[in-house]
């Protein structure tokens, strides 16, 4: 008999796919399709508002397509479960309850991936008042609410399981790799050619950082020619100084994305990720960071200990401070290890950190070597 693999998503998939919490649902739905076709599974998605699941659940129910259900897949988002409805309103509020409660009465196991933590963060939830207090105490019965009816907590770092208050076994998921169509060919000639993708409205994330350590390091010799690729609003509401600052670098700033971005990945030979330590940057994992390593680029990055920890597991690049000697340094270091770190990536990368890999990952910890 064919085994049945329920997804379950308490939101809706996004159309536009312009951010990791809207993409990740859609590329683990994707690699679970693509994984029940090769291993013969059949899988069931449950998504949509809160009127929609209850729905979609009542009709799989009705034809007994839920009577034997191997495991569950489920996500949250980064608003608490019972809010995803337009609105904020939920037209259903008891569905996910009832869900997980007809899963968790058959012995369905139950894995949910919990996506951040930013709220436990002072700084940088932006609610004041009694509307943060109220947002807070709903963001603890979630927590409460998994560790009721879930078996596994997925967590996009092991370092994030610090600040999630929820006593369930953790398992890190960080967000998978995809088969880029344009690959870099050929040998690296100097100067080498970087790229920087993200924001530049706020130091955290590291551009200043960043081009304090291009300078230092082209200033024996041009070795590093660096294109940042940004928001074209971010970069119109830069101040002056910096836009003199990129010019004077000779900085190429480009506005792209998809394909486009794809075919400038192919022009680069390695990528950068200076973002600032913090508490926070420390236990998460830019989507950025897999996104380059699809792409076959090694990485100059900070310390954050999540991000390192996975560059420096596989040998994907050269770890530095977040000051810009220290970075310059490892731009240096960088043009020595360029191609042994590709050679790495090449050989290991999507066996390991595909998103069927992360699919793998969630049926392995859920049921184990079962068949």
């Amino acid at each position: 008999m064919m085994k049945t693999v329920l997804i379950y998503y308490p939101f809706s998939l996004a159309a536009e796919r312009n951010s990791g919490s809207k993409l990740r649902p859609y590329e683990m739905h994707q690699a679970f399709l693509r994984w029940g076709a090769k291993e013969g599974v059949d899988v069931l998605l449950i998504a949509g508002t809160s009127a929609e699941r209850e729905k979609q659940f009542q009709e799989l129910r009705s034809q007994g397509k839920l009577d034997d259900v191997w495991f569950c897949y489920m996500e949250n988002q980064t608003i608490p479960l019972w809010l995803t409805d337009p609105g904020h309103r939920p037209q259903r509020p008891f569905v996910d309850r009832d869900v997980l409660r007809y899963l968790k009465g058959r012995n369905v196991p139950i894995g949910v991936f919990y996506r951040d933590v930013y709220w436990k963060f002072p700084d940088l939830y932006p609610l004041r008042g009694w509307k943060k207090a109220a947002m807070q105490m709903i963001y603890r019965w979630e927590e409460r609410f998994y560790e009721r009816y879930c078996d596994v907590i997925f967590l996009p770092s092991l370092e994030m399981g610090t600040y999630v208050a929820i006593r369930r076994p953790m398992v890190d998921l960080p967000p998978g790799g995809k088969q880029k169509p344009f690959q870099r060919s050929g040998t690296a000639k100097q100067p080498l050619n970087a790229i920087y993708v993200g924001g530049i409205n706020n130091a955290d994330y590291g551009l200043p950082l960043l081009l304090e350590a291009i300078r230092l390091a082209n200033r024996r010799e041009p070795l590093v020619s660096l294109t940042v690729v940004c928001r074209k609003d971010e970069y119109e509401r830069q101040p002056l100084a910096v836009k003199e600052e990129l010019a004077a670098l000779q900085v190429r700033v480009e506005h792209v994305s998809g394909e486009a971005l794809d075919r400038l990945y192919a022009e680069m030979d390695f990528a950068f990720i200076p973002r600032r330590r913090s508490e926070y940057n420390d236990f998460s994992v830019p989507v950025k960071l897999v996104d380059y390593l699809s792409s076959g680029l090694p990485i100059v990055a900070t310390a954050c200990s999540a991000q390192k920890r996975l560059i420096e597991a596989d040998g994907y690049g050269v770890i530095c401070d977040d000051n810009p000697s220290s970075m310059a340094e490892a731009i240096a270091k960088m043009a020595d290890m360029l191609e042994e770190c590709r050679l790495r990536i090449a050989r290991t990368f999507m066996a390991k950190h595909s998103w069927e890999a992360r699919v793998e990952k969630v049926k392995e910890t859920l049921v184990g070597g079962l068949r």
